[in-house]
């Protein structure tokens, strides 16, 4: 099993490798947090620009980017193996789509949350504990599953894949804007996933008296709706595809 998952991890790789769009994707990660490292302390520093006040609002938007960048990379690649009939092929193999489909979701979310906590931790922005760090890279990177699967339930090939990236894109912005809110109307932007790691981020940054919830509040009460969200998503993905 071990062995077969590996070749699985080997051959997902090389797919990447070979789309030029999907290569420039996986480094896009480093691509913000140099930006959140340098180019951003440098107008601060130049414009005397408050960059400490905004700190969550800079992170969060760094950050967020990241799962949905991974997401839409595995969305991407699961379309490429609709159009090779894998997922079909798939069905007359000992292991069953959930376990297929499965394995893809997990490996993009455990590479999510590397690069999550990678562009938080490198940004510099703001020192975040390490149980932050590695909590809210967590929370964060369970948006990737809920994209890849978005994309394949919307699309049908990688043209139409692309312009549903670009739309989920624009939705980026929600989160960030929830942020200017500190009473009830924060919650008309619940809905999107990124809304619970960016609430909780600006929890850890500016403390609990700000905002209406407390961090364990926002964090897990954003666990379970992502969770939900991630199982909603799947099963809209198998009735849409038809495997």
């Amino acid at each position: 099993m071990f062995n077969m998952y590996a070749t699985f991890m080997i051959s997902e790789w090389k797919k990447w490798q070979r789309d030029p769009m999907m290569g420039i994707l996986i480094f896009y990660p480093l691509f913000l947090a140099l930006i959140g490292r340098y180019l951003l302390p440098y107008i601060a520093d130049t414009s005397g620009f408050p960059l400490e006040m905004y700190a969550d609002i800079i992170l969060a938007s760094l950050s967020l980017m990241t799962p949905l960048i991974f997401g839409a990379l595995i969305g991407f690649s699961v379309l490429d193996d609709r159009d090779d009939q894998i997922l079909t092929s798939i069905q007359v193999t000992p292991l069953s789509l959930y376990q297929f489909l499965s394995f893809r979701m997990l490996m993009i979310t455990f590479i999510s949350f590397i690069a999550v906590m990678f562009v938080l931790w490198f940004s510099d922005i703001y020192q975040l504990s390490l149980a932050v760090l590695l909590s809210i890279s967590f929370l964060a990177a369970l948006g990737a599953p809920v994209t890849g699967f978005i994309i394949n339930a919307l699309s049908k090939n990688k043209i139409e894949g692309f312009a549903v990236m670009k739309g989920a894109g624009t939705v980026l912005i929600v989160p960030v804007l929830s942020l200017l809110f500190t009473d009830a109307r924060e919650f008309f932007f619940a809905v999107v996933p990124g809304f619970w790691p960016a609430k909780a981020l600006s929890v850890a940054i500016h403390g609990e008296s700000v905002l209406l919830l407390t961090y364990y509040q926002y964090y897990f009460a954003g666990l379970v709706y992502v969770v939900l969200l991630n199982i909603l998503a799947y099963r809209w993905f198998l009735g849409k595809v038809k495997v």
